[in-house]
């Protein structure tokens, strides 16, 4: 049984009228409010009824982004490679933006489907399913980049999280480092898990058993990242290599390391995941994803489950990463090798 306005205002605490303007945005609702009537809405499945029947025969020509960090230029990238994509088969494009909030994408979510986009393209906050069936479970196609969520049945594209890392961590222990420390992002998003494990992979083919493992967990931002840089670096004897798991990690460690007084890479070296299309002193190593073709192949494969021509079961792109040698990297200090 679909639920209805008076389900979500009961839930909320609420006025019907309050409901209504949450949902077409048309006056002024208090932060607090807005958050306890889009998380009504998003536990109600609530979608007008009028709008629900429209999604079965109509075709906006709109497809939706719903990005984790549209500040983050992986995603910048990304969302250019959607955008080119869309345009070229006549379909334009919504962008929302949930700061890895499970909460702030059902909520997008909801509004979108209430827009009656075609389609969905999805970076998920967490490792659940339940945005997944919202979008699923009302007749609409979405597809997930950069992350992937287990027993999930959904198409998906994105880097090889852990074969990049395996290459990255290598590429430090043939430099000599043996004290090399992972940043990380929070162990509820693949990435962060998938980074991990080809760290782990990585000192385990070099001899180097669980007690060589320093993973510090965090947040994918550069404040997260300083945060978690500064946990990694309290640690005796000090790390020689940082393997930031995103650039922004890698902003935020390397402030960590400089408030220290130490040089990079002279006294430690540090790695990230995806690059920064700016000036940094010394320039990052990096693992570089296809952000572009990421943006680019999902569009494509969504558009065609849209044209009813895509393949019966669900696709997984996996796509490989590459290795960027700069100057933030180098040997370990010699009485610390």
């Amino acid at each position: 049984m679909m639920s209805t306005i008076g389900d979500v205002a009961k839930r909320a605490g609420v006025s019907r009228m309050t409901v209504s303007r949450v949902i077409n945005n048309s006056s002024y609702i208090s932060p607090e409010t807005r958050e306890r009537v889009l998380q009504a809405i998003a536990e109600l499945g609530y979608i007008p009824n009028t709008l629900a029947r429209s999604l079965r025969f109509k075709q906006t020509k709109t497809i939706a982004l719903v990005l984790a960090d549209i500040t983050n230029p992986f995603f910048t990238t990304i969302t250019r490679g959607v955008e080119d994509t869309a345009s070229e088969q006549g379909f334009s494009v919504m962008f929302c933006n949930t700061d890895e909030s499970q909460s702030e994408e059902l909520g997008y979510l909801n509004v979108l489907l209430q827009r009656q986009v075609d389609g969905v393209l999805l970076v998920p906050a967490s490792h659940t399913l339940e945005s997944i069936s919202f979008v699923q479970d009302r007749g609409t196609p979405v597809v997930l980049l950069d992350r992937h969520i287990a027993n999930a049945r959904v198409d998906s594209v994105r880097g090889d999280s852990e074969q990049g890392a395996y290459e990255a961590v290598c590429y430090l222990l043939e430099l000599g480092h043996r004290r090399i420390a992972l940043v990380n992002g929070p162990p509820t998003i693949s990435t962060a898990v998938d980074r991990a494990a080809g760290y782990r992979r990585a000192l385990l083919e070099a001899g180097l058993g669980g007690s060589a493992e320093r993973i510090y967990y965090g947040e994918f931002t550069s404040e997260g990242g300083y945060r978690t840089a500064k946990r990694a670096l309290a640690v005796k004897p000090l790390p020689t290599a940082l393997f930031a798991a995103n650039n922004f990690i890698a902003l935020g460690a390397y402030q960590a390391i400089r408030e220290l007084g130490l040089r990079v890479p002279e006294d430690i070296s540090i790695v990230a995941f995806d690059d920064l299309p700016l000036t940094m002193e010394p320039f990052l190593t990096v693992v570089a994803q296809p952000a572009y073709e990421i943006g680019q192949r999902a569009t494509e494969l969504l558009l065609a489950r849209l044209a009813g021509e895509g393949p019966t079961e669900p696709q997984e792109i996996v796509l490989p990463t590459h290795m960027i040698i700069r100057r933030s990297s180098g040997p370990p200090p010699a009485d610390q090798a």
